[in-house]
């Protein structure tokens, strides 16, 4: 069902335009086929359903770190946080853990799930254990290339590190043939989405399905 969502404030991503204040995307199966201020698509659409997001829809955003984050990390079950937390495990915690395909497989599908509660819509890096990349393909995650290992720490938060501007893709304008994968940050605008990172994160969409919705 042809589906719009607006927020307070569209960022399209696109450096040549401006923010639309009270904007929105209308989302028809995979593909984003409109976009501009609410009223405009409501009024062109008055039947098709609506949903509202608090603060600021964006581009979807790229995790850089996708082998460190989901081959060199171990993503504990939430019945495991009493012996092994809730955080990620590295190094010697994940060297003490004996870890089957099965096992690689499940702490990916939480590591990815944790990824788009960041907004995140695509990981870069080359991922080669087969379990992690089914993990990422059946989310709906685009996988990139890297030309070598990104500075800074690994970090569920693609905004750790860089700018939105830097993390945001792809832009959500020109629409035409544009996949509609983006999320929404319970901020007001591009400064504060910076300041307080993509844990803000309400919602993420990829290819027209609602992945990730905070409740």
């Amino acid at each position: 069902m042809p589906t719009i969502h607006t927020a307070d404030l569209l960022l399209t991503g696109d450096p040549g335009r401006p923010a639309v204040p009270g904007g929105a995307v209308l989302v028809d199966g995979r593909e984003i086929t409109a976009a501009g201020p609410y009223e405009d698509l409501a009024a062109a659409w008055p039947a098709v359903r609506v949903r509202r997001w608090p603060g600021l829809l964006t581009p979807g955003l790229l995790n850089p770190y996708g082998p460190e984050l989901l081959e060199g990390a171990y993503h504990p079950d939430p019945r495991e946080a009493a012996e092994l937390g809730t955080g990620p495990l590295t190094g010697a915690a994940l060297a003490a853990l004996e870890m089957s395909d099965a096992r690689w497989g499940a702490s990916a599908r939480r590591g990815v799930q944790r990824m788009l509660a960041h907004g995140t819509v695509a990981v870069a890096g080359d991922l080669r254990r087969p379990a992690v990349l089914d993990a990422v393909h059946r989310a709906g995650l685009a996988a990139e290339r890297r030309a070598g290992r990104p500075e800074g720490a690994p970090a569920l938060d693609p905004l750790a590190a860089r700018s939105p501007a830097e993390a945001m893709r792809p832009p959500l304008l020109p629409y035409r043939g544009r996949a509609a994968t983006f999320a929404v940050f319970d901020v007001p605008d591009e400064a504060a989405l910076a300041a307080r990172g993509a844990a803000t994160c309400v919602a993420t969409v990829v290819a027209g399905r609602l992945v990730y919705r905070r409740r």
